[in-house]
């Protein structure tokens, strides 16, 4: 018995399969006149039937499921390109689907044959949205003669919404609408009553369940100017000043639903708070300069005002031919909102090691300053700090102390860090710096231009471009560390030449770095299959003994690598080549996480 059971079982099972891979390989059409098919592709993406039948191990009851919910999705495809006449029928197996009951439905679906006769384009005959706030602009194609899409329709009132709103009136809703279409004329008729309500002032940031931030440094952090006209975009501004702390993993920032006392209008906050510490880890390797390891440590909120904290070390040069091994161990504390909610005040330290070709540098470096956010794109920093360098290289063995005051302006708007596919990046570095011990006075000039452009689809031909030049003025090659001069040669500057291979030489043996340097960098990426993609480069770099690239010399390294994009970006492998007559006597091989630059 039980064996004539397990039989049973096993052919009830087999069966199902049996459907499921029937249904599997239904063949859904859709049929449209002569003179109608330019809509074929809209109808196909609109419909769900085809979607489901190119599905695995769907069943009859799903694509019969799809095939009911079909008339609508046609009729509304067919709104969308102005066709308000179109008449649809679906047919499973020759049967129309309205008329085949829930409860009767077939144990297998062979094909699904959608009619669709569009009707005639309809074109607006009024198109009227009512009161329109000054200077709203609505779209272009919302006008008598136009053709009726439904999409423009939606656009419309939604600009005339938003353009009262964004002069504070948030309350803004729609009064009366009309919609008639004349089918004999294929007319359709627009009349669109708003009413916009108070203007309204910001009232009071409500914080909802408060948590591990308090709630003071939350409405400080905000910045929503209470008292101030209502705007819609200081309340995504207010949004994004609260998600770059970090400290929070979701925010919600709602009105409120009723207008309060003297026309204002309070903001409701829902904040989840994010997990307070991060660690993480990075690695590069390259055949010459060995292997760099990195990790860092995180608080996003260390006194309960969404503080950061972090501490990070580095270890390079591990098993390669450049030198020793360096050492940087650095920490950063930063508090948001500190004067005014887009200015943070920060406090840094750094203590490296650096054991180089041509100098050894042991350095201790102190500061402070202040960083604001001019927009989503902008920022600046300026502080003030101090260093102490113990240095040893080609002109001797010395000390020096400096009193410096760095400042950098960053322009960002690439739409990824680690693996940009279009934008600009753009950083200006300015150090004035005082020795305390020599008396010298003089600056340190840096500047990095990127550029990306992809051509075709999002993933398909990148160009990238990257421009870099440094100079340091002022002060003699002696009172400056090593590690404010310049160096060309490896995987930041010119892939192909040995790390910091070209620098001033001072006489047989005897090198240090530059006070001028330049270096231009082009790659093209090109997706070649899912998640891979291949990198052509080349790369120039410039290294001079004065400040502004008057006398020098340059070096040049082309090649070729592959990326693999993990998600979280590209695993990155290139192999390189000096220019020039010992062009291909050399390789060097490059590998780490994020495209170069």
């Amino acid at each position: 018995m039980r064996s004539t059971r397990q039989i049973a079982r096993c052919f009830l099972f087999l069966t199902f399969l049996g459907v499921a891979r029937i249904a599997a390989a239904a063949e859904v059409y859709i049929q449209l006149p002569a003179d109608a098919q330019g809509l074929n592709d809209d109808l196909r993406d609109a419909s769900l039937s085809v979607q489901t039948a190119a599905e695995e191990n769907v069943t009859a009851q799903d694509l019969m499921a799809a095939a009911r919910a079909d008339y609508a999705r046609m009729v509304g495809a067919l709104y969308e390109v102005g066709r308000y006449g179109g008449v649809v029928s679906v047919k499973v197996d020759g049967r129309e689907v309205a008329d085949i009951s829930p409860l009767s439905t077939p144990r297998q679906v062979r094909q699904i044959v959608i009619q669709v006769q569009p009707g005639p384009l309809f074109h607006f005959s009024t198109t009227r949205i009512a009161p329109l706030a000054p200077e709203t602009d609505l779209p272009e194609g919302f006008r008598p003669g136009a053709p009726a899409y439904s999409d423009i329709i939606g656009k419309s009132v939604k600009a005339a919404g938003d353009a009262w709103r964004n002069r504070g009136h948030a309350k803004v809703a729609i009064a009366d609408q009309r919609m008639t279409a004349n089918h004999a004329g294929a007319r359709l008729s627009i009349d669109v009553t708003l009413a916009p309500g108070p203007r309204l002032t910001f009232g009071n940031l409500v914080i909802q369940r408060p948590g591990a931030v308090r709630p003071e440094r939350v409405r400080a952090i905000a910045g929503l100017p209470t008292g101030k006209v209502y705007s819609p975009e200081e309340v995504r501004q207010a949004s994004r000043r609260l998600r770059r702390t970090g400290a929070f993993s979701s925010v919600v920032l709602e009105e409120a639903e009723t207008i309060g006392p003297g026309n204002t209008l309070d903001i409701q906050a829902t904040l989840t708070d994010a997990k307070p510490r991060r660690f993480g880890f990075g690695a590069e390797i390259s055949s010459l300069e060995g292997l760099t390891v990195s990790s860092f440590w995180l608080h996003r909120n260390l006194f309960g005002g969404a503080e950061r904290l972090r501490i990070e070390g580095e270890v390079s040069g591990i098993g390669g031919d450049s030198g020793g091994m360096d050492y940087v161990f650095s920490t950063r504390f930063e508090r948001p909102a500190t004067f005014n909610p887009d200015t943070d005040l920060y406090l840094s330290a750094r203590a490296q090691e650096l054991d180089e070709p041509d100098f050894r540098e042991r350095s201790v470096r102190v500061g402070g300053g202040f960083l604001h956010r001019f927009s989503d794109e902008l920022t600046g920093e300026i502080g003030v700090a101090y260093q102490y360098s113990d240095i040893n290289d080609d002109l001797g063995s010395r000390t020096l102390e400096h009193f410096l005051l760095p400042a950098s302006l960053e322009y960002d708007t690439r739409d990824e860090e680690l693996n940009a596919k279009k934008g600009v990046y753009a950083n200006l570095e300015l150090t004035p710096f005082l020795g305390l011990d020599n008396d010298s006075l003089g600056a340190r000039l840096y500047f990095d231009a990127r550029q990306y452009m992809t051509f075709g689809k999002t993933d398909g031909l990148t160009f990238a471009t990257r421009a870099q030049f440094g100079s340091v003025s002022g002060a003699g090659i002696g009172e400056v560390p090593p590690d404010m001069l310049f160096y060309s040669g490896g995987a930041g500057t010119v892939r192909g030449q040995s790390y910091k291979s070209l620098a001033v030489d001072l006489g047989p043996g005897l090198r240090i770095g530059g006070r001028s340097f330049a270096a231009l960098s082009a790659e093209l990426r090109a997706r070649v299959k899912d998640k891979w993609s291949v990198v052509g480069f080349a790369d120039a770099g410039f290294v001079g003994a004065d400040s502004w690239w008057d006398e020098g010399e340059a070096h040049y390294g082309a090649g070729f690598g592959v990326r693999y994009d993990t998600g979280l970006g590209p695993i990155r492998v290139d192999i390189a080549t000096p220019l020039g007559s010992d062009a291909g006597e050399d390789i060097e091989l490059y590998i780490g996480i994020g495209q170069a630059f």
